[in-house]
């Protein structure tokens, strides 16, 4: 079993045997047919991975939209966008319901708030200026820009950046993950985003660290979760490459990735979102 299959098993029961349930209380998400949309949480859940030494955190309990993942960490960071249609244009639906007020967009939010800031060419300058800083950081939780449009906070907001030697370490905090939906899809494109940023700055690969103050299912995950904890994972361990060639980090697309060793148990499952 890999490292990122049995941690998924661990924490999922964990929530289940430990977690709090939102039951009771009034919540911001609703499903589509309007019933608030309840979890069962945990709170301040580490998991740390080695990608130089071959972890890699995608679950093999149920096939994982990685390439989606990793297009969306594209249209946030890389084309610096907050355009639905840009996305869609990746063949990305999955932001629709956030639309603001019309807009075509989501917001001053991700991409925007990277374009705003120019944040994304800071961290490289500062990666390659001064590679031993302790300052190499993004964040997207930026309170003029929740002030400026209405939209979805980010959940994942904030990336920390460290050289070690030739190595580089990245961080990833966030404030909210929906576990048994988005949770290795955000670990694998932030994984990804920082092969990039690597090559860009002629570094490889370090530790990468995910820390989630409030990780939960949702009430209509439960079944879903005691199926996956049921599942035998498959017994090859993926991993992800970025393919040579490339170096700077606006001209990778998804076809310079590869997905090795990946063979997801199936059926897919499928699971309502909370709006």
């Amino acid at each position: 079993m890999s490292k990122a299959d049995n941690l998924f098993k661990e924490t999922l029961n964990d929530i289940l045997a430990n977690g709090v349930s939102t039951e009771g209380h009034k919540v911001r998400p609703k499903y589509k047919d309007g019933t608030p949309a309840h979890t069962i949480y945990i709170n301040q859940v580490v998991e740390k991975y080695d990608i130089s030494k071959g972890d890699f955190p995608i679950t093999t309990l149920r096939p994982v939209a990685w390439k989606s993942g990793i297009k969306e960490i594209l249209w946030i960071y890389q084309k610096a966008s907050n355009e639905l249609s840009v996305l869609e244009e990746m063949g990305i639906n999955w932001w629709r319901d956030w639309e603001v007020n019309g807009t075509g967009t989501i917001g001053q939010r991700y991409g925007a708030t990277v374009k705003k800031y120019d944040l994304m060419n800071r961290l490289l300058d500062g990666l390659k200026n001064e590679p031993y800083t302790r300052r190499h950081i993004i964040d997207l939780y930026q309170y003029a820009d929740f002030e400026e449009t209405p939209g979805l906070n980010p959940c994942a907001f904030l990336t920390v950046w460290s050289v070690r030697d030739e190595y580089l370490d990245v961080t990833l905090h966030q404030r909210s993950s929906d576990y048994c939906t988005a949770g290795h899809i955000n670990k694998i494109q932030y994984v990804a985003l920082m092969m990039m940023v690597a090559r860009h700055v002629g570094l490889k690969p370090g530790v990468f660290m995910h820390v989630v103050d409030n990780l939960h299912i949702y009430d209509r995950h439960v079944e879903q979760a005691k199926e996956l904890i049921e599942r035998t994972p498959s017994n090859k361990h993926p991993q992800l490459i970025l393919k040579e060639g490339k170096t700077s980090f606006y001209d990778f697309t998804i076809d310079d990735f590869e997905m090795v060793d990946y063979e997801p148990v199936k059926p897919q499952l499928k699971f309502e979102l909370g709006i």
